[in-house]
């Protein structure tokens, strides 16, 4: 009994000798960091005093590494298409070493689809943190990034035949290729019901579509019949006019997309009403943090536009050494590249049942190349002084005023199924065709 009593004096003599020692480190860290104790001490003079824990900052040391760390293994070494990343580098050691055209081209082409896909892996993670309608916005805007830069370099070179071309194949590409695959992945998924989206939604963008190939239009029939007022000055007049009112057109659609109609990309049930039920895909968690997000798309739009000049010194020689048309590498090659974010987005979003985000990748990515885009680059040529305008040439302007119409009609029913997604698709196979046959006198540019 004595023996039992004495143990357990000395049990509370230990847990007392523990308060006072937990007291004694509470005091000192108020004293480190209270305004109520009268010396604040400076964390570097704590450490050398012994007063502050060393551990704490080897600590944040080693979250900040663990972050860095956790966030290139997510972005870079998630996918395997980030295998190409390596030829970026490559084709700058062979344009600096040999100077051959045709692989430049070709292995730039390689290691600018990684990064584009990228690109809209981190716009995805950033619309976690800003909503369904400014993250459709988001997907369009820099799922474009890529055409945009390669068009200003090429604004820059003075290859106005180039920027045009290439722009008009990011419209064709997004309209039919993207927009057929989202359609023919999602069909064969729900292959037993038709996938539904918002029909208003594709009025509006359908309509805006036509206000670009009216814009497109009239400069091009204006040169074709020879009724310009001043000869060689009114199309480039006209040209410049009208994008500042496309322009003008756009900020007002998005003024209305985001004010006015805030659940455009709400998903919708098979009544045609908006889907206010969450499912499980609406649990989905974003990957890396919105300031990860930011991060990374400055560094992948930062190498983008390294490579892209790149690409633009090397697209006539490719021509060249590929026997190949400009015009086909210009209204192809370069928008199936450009396009991998919208193409992995569009087809991501059609295989989970939301059509709706789908419809405004690809098809709000084709309005604002056509709506935003083409203008742009007419007002910034007009800043260069190059004479950039919106005649795009008859063979041109025709397969888009074409292809705008296929895809409006198939939009009308505001349904899908894997047979549109088919025939969009062999609508774009017959457009690639006639491009590859196709011989623009004008593909060197126009000075």
């Amino acid at each position: 009994m004595d023996y039992k009593l004495q143990m357990v004096g000395v049990q509370s003599n230990l847990e007392m000798g523990s308060l006072d020692e937990r007291s004694t480190h509470e005091f000192e860290d108020e004293s480190l960091f209270s305004p109520e104790a009268g010396v604040k001490m400076q964390p570097i003079h704590a450490v050398e005093q012994g007063l502050y824990p060393v551990g704490l900052l080897a600590a944040r040391g080693n979250s900040y590494t663990n972050i860095v760390r956790r966030s290139i293994k997510t972005v870079v070494f998630s996918n395997k298409l980030n295998l190409l990343m390596p030829f970026g580098p490559l084709a700058i050691l062979i344009y600096k070493l040999t100077g051959h055209k045709g692989w430049v081209f070709f292995l730039t082409l390689m290691g600018i689809t990684p990064l584009a896909e990228r690109l809209g892996y981190a716009t995805e993670q950033l619309a976690f943190f800003t909503g369904p309608t400014v993250g459709g916005l988001l997907n369009a805007t820099f799922g474009n990034a890529t055409e945009l830069i390669i068009s200003i370099y090429a604004l820059k070179n003075g290859m106005m035949r180039v920027v045009q071309l290439s722009l008009l194949g990011s419209i064709l590409s997004n309209m039919l290729l993207v927009l057929g695959c989202a359609f023919f992945c999602g069909g064969l998924v729900f292959y037993r019901k038709e996938q539904v989206f918002s029909k208003a939604t594709a009025v509006v963008n359908s309509g805006l579509l036509l206000m670009a190939v009216m814009g497109l239009l009239f400069p091009a029939v204006l040169h074709y019949t020879h009724t310009e007022v001043h000869f060689g000055k009114s199309e480039l007049a006209l040209s410049r006019f009208s994008s500042c009112i496309m322009l003008l057109a756009y900020a007002a659609y998005l003024f209305f997309q985001l004010k006015s109609q805030q659940d455009l990309y709400v998903p919708i049930n098979e009544e045609g009403s908006p889907n206010g039920e969450s499912s499980d895909d609406d649990d989905e968690v974003p990957e890396i943090s919105k300031w990860e997000s930011i991060i990374w798309l400055s560094i992948m739009t930062i190498w983008i536009s390294i490579l892209s000049e790149y690409l633009v010194n090397a697209l006539e020689g490719a021509s060249v050494a590929w026997n190949m048309p400009i015009s086909f590498i210009s209204v192809i090659l370069l928008p199936i590249v450009g396009n991998a974010a919208e193409h992995a987005s569009a087809i991501m979003f059609a295989m989970k049942d939301k059509l709706d985000l789908s419809l405004g990748v690809a098809i709000g990515s084709s309005t604002q190349i056509s709506m935003f885009g083409i203008p742009f680059c007419v007002v910034v040529g007009w800043i260069m002084g190059r004479p950039m305008d919106l005649n795009f040439q008859l063979f041109e302007t025709a397969t888009l005023f074409i292809t705008v119409i296929v895809v409006a009609f198939f939009l009308q029913e505001g349904t899908s199924n894997y047979f549109k997604g088919l025939m969009l698709i062999l609508c774009y196979l017959i457009v690639g065709a006639s491009f590859f046959v196709h011989e623009d006198p004008d593909a060197r540019g126009r000075t």
